[in-house]
């Protein structure tokens, strides 16, 4: 909302005139994890002292302490607010850090007046900054030019900034980085993005990439890729097709722990999965998750199905939703909550998807669902805001706090899933599951830290392990 000037916090400062020794001014500010985060954002400083909490154990303080000009710039928002205030123009400063500066530190910046220079109007001030405690953190003088004409200004409105330190995919990487690479059949990898991802994996240590596909047409694409393949093992396949059935005969044979899609379509390569002799079918549905690491949400989010179910029935939707468990249950959610999507939060006989969200609930009262919670019909906003579920009124363990979100078909759930990703900022990672191994998905826009969290998801399902639970904190 708009304020009026005449009612907004106004900003005066103290003229050169107006400045008498003694005066003083002061400002307070409790220092958290997002302030060193936004200060090494801006900077560039990212000593492992102040961003890395297991080499700040081995250094002389035994802790992550704060940038030290995190502190001084408290000195200078004193000088641009307060003494003198807005048109100071800082010339100098000379400062001495005494002590570090700790998360949950609250610093008091103190600026008093000790010298007037008339020739030009500058000012000399003495500066302490001090935590809770009374400890002296930072001492010194800063030498501006103070104003000489009167500004009273409103304060203006400061942006609202998060920082997402992607923890969640961090902690899967570094799990699945412990464990032995996994054999992946590469199928297609016939351009720089797609053999660059199989690489960047491999040499990650997550995976052992067996490349299938034209041999000249690979080796063309690492080189656009500026990748070195010649210690992996490539397997001749002229097309996308004969790429996709190859890659499978190899899971087949055991030659290959997992399928990695290279840049054929994710049609030809679930075909060849879903073929009568690939025995890679287990009985269930494959269907596809994203697992997305959203800013603003405080616990992972998987939405499910976004790529390859189109208008599943609700048979096929338990599939979808227990293939999001069981990849919640390898996430270490030892009981996800399960948020089937509608329009609506009342079971409308209008609303198929409403019908088969209050299905699926019913089901998994009735165990055909194992290993959550589900609960639905639930608009989007219920599902993930407790405050619209209450709003709502809605009573239900699941409403607000959901870790997997089921759509109603592909069509809403690549929308959703893109809306997140594009406009909330979220990294997503995306496998199939439902067949025998599972399938690695990558996309050309995909970073590399989200290629990554792919290939970490599939390496920790192969090996059957879990990863503990990230929460907030991103």
């Amino acid at each position: 909302m708009n304020v009026p000037p005449r009612l907004a916090a106004m900003i005066e400062n103290r003229t050169f005139d107006e400045l008498a020794i003694g005066d003083r001014a002061s400002l307070t500010k409790a220092v958290s994890q997002q302030d060193i985060d936004l200060f090494a954002v801006i900077t560039g400083d990212v000593n492992p002292a102040h961003m890395d909490p297991a080499y700040a154990k081995t250094d002389m303080f035994h802790r992550v302490i704060a940038h030290g000009m995190l502190g001084a710039g408290l000195i200078s928002s004193v000088l641009g607010t307060k003494l003198p205030g807005p048109g100071t123009i800082y010339l100098g400063q000379d400062l001495r850090f005494t002590a570090p500066v700790d998360i949950g530190d609250t610093i008091t910046a103190t600026l008093t007046v000790a010298e007037k220079h008339p020739e030009k109007g500058d000012v000399v001030l003495d500066c302490q900054c001090t935590n809770q405690h009374g400890h002296i953190v930072i001492t010194g003088k800063a030498f501006v030019r103070a104003p000489r004409e009167k500004v009273r200004r409103p304060r203006v409105e400061l942006p609202e900034v998060q920082i997402s330190r992607h923890e969640r995919f961090r902690a899967l990487l570094a799990k699945a980085a412990g464990l032995p690479p996994a054999s992946t059949a590469v199928a297609y990898p016939c351009d720089a993005n797609a053999i660059g991802a199989a690489v960047e994996a491999a040499q990650a240590g997550l995976i052992i990439p067996i490349l299938v596909g034209p041999k000249d047409e690979m080796l063309a694409a690492a080189v656009a890729a500026n990748v070195d393949i010649a210690k992996y093992r490539l397997v001749e396949a002229a097309r996308g097709a004969e790429a996709a059935a190859a890659a499978v005969a190899l899971v087949k044979n055991g030659e290959a722990e997992l399928l990695m899609k290279g840049s054929l379509h994710t049609d030809e390569l679930l075909h060849a999965v879903l073929a009568p002799s690939s025995t890679l079918q287990t009985g269930r549905r494959l269907s596809h998750v994203y697992l997305l690491d959203v800013p603003a949400y405080p616990r992972p989010l998987l939405v499910t199905d976004a790529a390859v179910n189109i208008a599943p029935d609700l048979e096929a939707k338990r599939d979808i939703v227990q293939n999001a468990v069981d990849l919640a249950h390898v996430m270490g959610m030892v009981e996800p909550k399960v948020a089937v999507l509608s329009a609506v939060e009342t079971v409308s006989p209008k609303l198929q998807s409403a019908l088969d969200a209050a299905a699926l609930s019913k089901m998994a009262e009735r165990g055909q669902i194992t290993g959550a919670l589900v609960d639905g019909p639930l608009a989007f906003d219920n599902a993930v805001s407790p405050a619209a579920a209450s709003e709502k009124g809605i009573v239900s363990k699941v409403a607000g706090q959901a870790d997997i979100l089921v759509v109603p078909d592909l069509e809403a759930g690549n929308i959703l899933a893109k809306q997140l990703i594009y406009l909330a900022g979220a990294d997503a990672a995306g496998i199939v599951l439902g067949a025998r191994v599972p399938i690695i998905l990558t996309s050309r826009a995909d970073a590399e830290r989200t290629r990554m969290a792919s290939c970490a998801v599939a390496v920790l399902i192969a090996h059957g392990q879990s990863v503990p639970p990230v929460g907030a904190g991103s």
